[in-house]
């Protein structure tokens, strides 16, 4: 697994970075390894907390996990925890669904089954009508409604697309495309 470590606020020394490329080197098992996996890890300080944010792209899906520490090792540690625990909840989805094809990418045979989660059903389907409009309106209705997300048609390019609310702050948009 190729790695990428990026610092903002912080310079990322060589103890640091071989400190993150070990604890990845332990995910290997988890991945059909080969040049197009990438791990990309972005660490930030703030006054009191470090956060580390690690991407994970494969052939089939996206891993990514952001976690935020006091010390930048343990939020390293606490990161990979939390990926581990992803691929469990995805492992036990897709064979349960039968959708192993989906994970292509994923070594699940190195993976501990999760217990059932008994949270997983889908509890809501939901129709709407996707009225053409710019994002400025798609935004405003998203506040009008309280969510953290809200589904248009981009009334410039007609592509089905999504706002979001971001957790550092702003808005982000994703368009669907064919």
């Amino acid at each position: 697994m190729r790695c990428q470590i990026v610092g903002k606020n912080i310079a990322i020394t060589d103890a640091m970075k071989r400190k993150v490329e070990e604890k990845l080197s332990k995910m290997d098992k988890y991945f059909v390894i080969n040049e197009d996996v990438v791990a990309k890890v972005l660490a930030r300080t703030y006054k009191t907390m470090q956060k580390v944010e690690i991407t994970i792209n494969t052939k089939m899906m996206d891993f990514r996990v952001e976690v935020t520490a006091k010390d930048f090792y343990e939020a390293v540690d606490l990161a990979l925890d939390k990926l581990e625990g992803q691929m469990r909840k995805l492992k036990t989805k897709l064979c349960r669904r039968h959708k192993e094809s989906l994970g292509e990418s994923i070594a699940f045979e190195n993976i501990i089954n999760e217990e059932d989660d008994e949270n997983d059903e889908m509890v809501r389907v939901k129709e709407v009508y996707l009225k053409p409009m710019d994002i400025e309106e798609a935004i405003t209705r998203m506040e009008a409604l309280g969510h953290s997300f809200f589904l248009y048609r981009d009334v410039d390019d007609d592509l089905i697309s999504v706002v979001y609310k971001r957790f550092d702050g702003g808005y982000g948009v994703i368009q669907g495309r064919e």
